[in-house]
């Protein structure tokens, strides 16, 4: 059987015009305590600036629009480690749609309690992200809702890719993006669109050590399972799903290089957003600039961009 294409620029760019209405343009802004650490030219890409907090909008929004242009949809079902679940269950309050989201047992009470304010019912018995996404898929089944995944979609992927059609217009002379990475979903769009209007650009993942699912998958050459435990990084915990069909492929295809950066790393990189970028950031959107702090003067003479993205901070700074 065939496997189904990845999407294209033109998919990516019908995406942008298809979220207008739900998501902002976010901002680019020089970073110069990083920019003095390496030597580079280091932009931050805000994507705490959309209106759930995160960068999940984009996906959700297109998924959720491109599947209501197919059809009547009478309810949403999500599984997320929180800031997809977020965008899903505001763009069901904003088009009057309600939201079933799963979330693992040991995603924060926080996360929880902001998805119930947007009027989403919360289910938390699933073990871990793999079962909760296994539970909302079943559920959408069930009831006829619209299941809106986390990553593994071609629309979440060309949401997010969106914000590389913003780089490759705001920065022509980019270099590198440095992108955090979970599922996948966000490295995958922005990598297939910056590959296709800037292929010298190069895209590196960022991992944290105790969610690091897609750098071992790239390096075992398959999807592998990885256990859940507690970081810092709450969303970027989960593994690919041994049925992956779309963000491991375009990983492969468009990811220069992979890194980790340690606990003690990510909490060093949110105090230094906070003390000297004044922003206020979770752990998983600490992870590209505690990269670059950790790579010295590596990427010294060049155009960076960093993206941070997410700013539900479960943990105090």
């Amino acid at each position: 059987m065939a496997e189904a294409p990845l999407p294209d620029l033109e998919a990516i760019r019908r995406a942008a015009a298809r979220i207008a209405p739900d998501v902002r343009r976010t901002g680019l802004v020089a970073s110069e305590h990083l920019s003095s650490r390496t030597g580079a030219d280091v932009r931050l890409k805000l994507e705490i600036e959309q209106p759930t907090g995160s960068f999940k909008v984009r996906g959700a929004a297109n998924t959720i629009r491109a599947a209501m242009d197919r059809r009547a949809v009478p309810g949403l079902a999500t599984a997320s480690t929180g800031n997809h679940a977020r965008a899903v269950s505001y763009l069901g309050a904003r088009l009057g749609v309600p939201v079933v989201a799963f979330l693992a047992g040991g995603i924060p009470d926080d996360r929880a309690r902001a998805l119930e304010q947007l009027g989403a019912v919360v289910d938390r018995s699933s073990p871990d992200q793999a079962a909760a996404i296994t539970a909302a898929a079943e559920l959408a089944d069930e009831r006829g809702y619209e299941f809106v995944p986390p990553f593994d979609h071609p629309d979440v992927i060309s949401g997010q890719g969106t914000i590389g059609l913003e780089l490759g217009a705001d920065l022509p002379d980019l270099d590198a993006v440095l992108v955090p990475v979970s599922g996948g979903g966000l490295i995958a769009g922005i990598g297939l669109a910056l590959k296709a209007i800037a292929p010298r650009t190069q895209i590196v993942g960022v991992c944290a050590e105790r969610a690091d699912a897609m750098r071992r998958s790239l390096a075992a050459g398959y999807p592998v399972p990885v256990p859940e435990v507690d970081t810092i990084a709450t969303s970027l915990l989960g593994d690919l799903g041994t049925d992956n069909h779309y963000t491991f492929r375009a990983a492969q295809q468009v990811v220069d290089e992979i890194v980790t950066v340690s606990e003690e790393e990510l909490a060093r990189a949110m105090q230094r957003l906070h003390s000297e970028d004044g922003l206020v950031v979770e752990g998983a959107a600490a992870a590209t600039t505690a990269a670059l702090w950790a790579a010295g003067d590596r990427w010294r003479g060049r155009q960076l961009a960093a993206l941070v993205t997410g700013n539900a901070v479960a943990q105090p700074i």
